[in-house]
């Protein structure tokens, strides 16, 4: 019997039927099919993984191999943006359950008609801290900015939490060890809705005890939340006080100083002559218990610095470097974070706390006091105080003065004469009762407040004064009769000289005070004028000199104009 050339050909086990004979073309021809299609598979099985994921192919693929599994469970992840949240989320399977069948494994149809949303970057920080102070044994202030959209459209809230430094004696897991407290949070957006893309936020932490009694120190912290409707936050640290540092005694009387006052940002061109004239004035306005905080927003120069220097050495101001804030953008350099910093910050260092601007006098009419005044005032936790407007352009016409020589608010002496109209205010604060303020006054105090206060004080305020780098007389006017009035770009004013009268008195208070200040100073104007005299006209308003001088330049310069001191 002769052997089945063909049943060794056939596959399958040995129970298979045989496989009838074909004609020889036909063997042929399934060779050359089998050889193709072999061809096709390897050159398919060299192709990149990745390239089997994003095909179009219908056809499905076994996933035999470890890379390949772990291919999928990264691309089931990516379509999975709430996994990172999820305790059962996707982990790489062990070696020994790589086999996994087909059917399980198959990627899932893209529908092109759902879209992805891809963020890049973050347009606001959920909080930007400026500092964290205490307000008392049990109450504690944040002040920072957050995303003003956040807070006009979200709804994100805070939790304060206060961590013990762990006692040294006690075992780390004993139950002795000082435990973390968490306390109600209370949020103030004192700004008025002024904010831009940052607001201001004051967040006030109040414990029911004080969680530092042991005075063993430890951590404020705030958990700073997205929205009520999330639980996703952000926990940072606020405040630490290092142990033995708590001192109960300061929030109470008496303080260190009588008065405080509290500047907005400075910004712009600063003319070093105002700023020496209205430090003089008010250092001796106050008296000698009273202290002074700037906040540099870029417009303290080195000329400005250099007349408010001995006044630091003195250890009557204080200068903070604020320009980090450029970086934030909030309501005018954010002078609403500034001045709410500056209140939590000496929220205890005076009894009384001013709020005005660098162009602004304080002014007590009648020859009153400012002890007498504000003792009258002792029921209220704040006033506000009237405005006398003031031109910066008229001066007095007079042949035999050198106004070059007279110092600002004693040649500006015209006074807008207009009544009955809504001008703005300043105010002063008895900071202890106040949570937060704002430029004008504050509206989260706890008391009364008044403003009819005009008959026993006010401020003279010479209106963009302090940025006009030469000379301010700019238009020079007869004295008027008595009783009449100077009409001057449409505006009625009248002859004020109650500053004027002041301005020897403060000379010599510098005087003695601090000494001679270097006229050098209050020169560099002139130089600019030399080095641009086409910028400087009569009625134009200066602009701000940019020429550097190094100290050769300088001293020829200086020479020229016979300048020595003053």
């Amino acid at each position: 019997m002769k052997a089945n050339p063909r049943k060794e050909g056939g596959g399958g086990n040995g129970a298979s039927p045989p496989i009838p004979l074909l004609p020889c073309f036909d063997v042929k021809a399934f060779v050359a099919t089998l050889v193709v299609v072999t061809l096709v598979m390897a050159m398919w099985q060299l192709q990149p993984y990745e390239s089997l994921f994003t095909s179009r192919s219908s056809c499905p693929l076994a996933i035999t191999t470890s890379n390949t599994v772990t291919s999928v469970q990264k691309s089931v992840l990516s379509l999975s943006p709430d996994s990172a949240f999820n305790s059962t989320a996707l982990k790489p399977l062990p070696s020994s359950n790589l086999s996994v069948p087909t059917a399980k494994m198959r990627t899932p149809a893209l529908d092109r008609n759902k879209r992805v949303f891809q963020a890049y970057g973050s347009a606001a920080a959920l909080f930007v801290l400026m500092g964290a102070y205490r307000g008392g044994p049990a109450t504690f202030a944040v002040v920072g900015l957050a995303s003003k959209p956040t807070h006009v459209y979200g709804s994100p809230w805070y939790k304060c939490e206060w961590v013990p430094n762990p006692n040294p004696s006690a075992a780390p897991n004993a139950t002795s060890q000082p435990q973390p407290v968490r306390a109600k949070a209370y949020k103030m957006l004192p700004d008025w809705g002024y904010g831009r893309v940052y607001t201001v936020v004051v967040v006030n932490c109040s414990f029911p005890f004080n969680p530092n009694t042991d005075n063993a120190g430890g951590k404020l912290l705030l958990h700073a939340y997205y929205s009520t409707k999330s639980r996703r936050y952000e926990k940072f640290v606020a405040l630490e006080e290092s142990p033995g540092s708590y001192d109960e005694s300061r929030f109470r009387p008496p303080f260190k100083y009588e008065y405080l006052y509290c500047g907005s940002s400075l910004y712009g061109n600063l003319s070093a002559s105002r700023i020496r004239e209205w430090m003089a004035y008010h250092a001796y306005f106050f008296g000698p218990s009273s202290h002074f905080v700037f906040h540099d927003a870029g417009g303290i120069g080195p000329e400005v610095r250099a007349v408010l220097d001995p006044w630091v050495r003195a250890g009557r101001a204080t200068v903070q470097d604020i320009q980090a804030q450029a970086e934030y953008d909030g309501y005018y350099y954010n002078q609403f974070l500034v001045v709410n910093d500056c209140l939590h910050r000496y929220r205890h260092a005076a009894n009384w706390t001013f709020f005005f601007d660098v162009d602004e006098y304080i002014y007590l009419p009648e020859g009153r006091t400012l002890e007498s005044v504000l003792r009258n005032l002792s029921d209220y936790t704040q006033f506000t105080i009237e405005q006398n407007p003031m031109s910066s352009k008229l001066c007095l016409q007079d042949p035999k003065k050198d106004y070059s020589e007279e110092w600002g608010f004693e040649k500006l002496v015209f006074r807008n004469s207009i009544t009955g109209v809504r001008r703005d205010r300043k105010y002063a604060i008895q900071a202890k009762n106040a949570y937060a303020t704002g430029v004008h006054m504050s509206e989260n105090v706890i008391g009364k407040t008044t403003h009819k206060t005009e008959d026993m004080i006010r401020y003279y305020h010479y209106h963009n004064s302090i940025n006009v780098l030469g000379e301010p007389c700019r238009e020079f006017v007869p004295l008027p009769a008595a009783g009449n009035v100077t009409w001057f770009e449409k505006i009625p004013y009248v002859y004020d000289d109650n500053m004027k009268r002041l301005a020897d008195t403060i000379r010599r208070f510098e005087k003695q005070t601090i000494g001679t200040i270097p006229a050098w100073l209050f020169y560099l104007t002139t130089l600019d004028r030399r080095m641009n005299p086409g910028d400087l006209g009569p009625s134009k308003r200066h602009k701000s000199y940019a020429h550097s001088y190094d100290a050769k330049e300088l001293f020829g310069l200086l020479s020229g104009l016979g300048v020595m001191c003053m």
